[in-house]
């Protein structure tokens, strides 16, 4: 990687502030224009979040799908899976609700003999 002498960097800064736009530059001023590094250094990637087996939300949602059967595979039903994807893998108080909810109903209904929820 290149290394610049301050003055470089001072010069850089002053034509990139230079370049810019009246608005651009008074947003600059209110944050400090001394506080402010146009040369910042790239961002990570995004963390592509998995769960405990290692899969992403889109991996798992695939296979979600592909395992059941297809006259329940309408665009709601893809979405709301899709939906508790996400709040598992995120740990999502709503979703862990409706979760342990399902369960329990389920539950219940096997008790008193109902049968499956739908």
């Amino acid at each position: 990687m290149e290394e610049f002498t301050e003055e470089q960097i001072q010069a850089r800064k002053r034509a990139i502030f230079d370049a810019m736009g009246k608005r651009g530059q008074k947003q600059i001023m209110k944050i400090g224009y001394d506080k402010w590094d146009p040369i910042q250094n790239p961002k990570d990637p995004i963390d592509i979040r998995r769960d405990k087996t290692k899969r992403t939300t889109q991996t798992l949602i695939r296979e979600f799908l592909q395992q059941t059967s297809h006259e329940k595979n309408s665009q709601g039903y893809a979405q709301g899976a899709f939906e508790m994807c996400l709040g598992i893998i995120n740990d999502d108080e709503k979703v862990r609700g409706m979760f342990d909810f399902a369960k329990w109903y389920q539950e219940l209904l096997k008790i008193e003999g109902h049968g499956d929820i739908f």
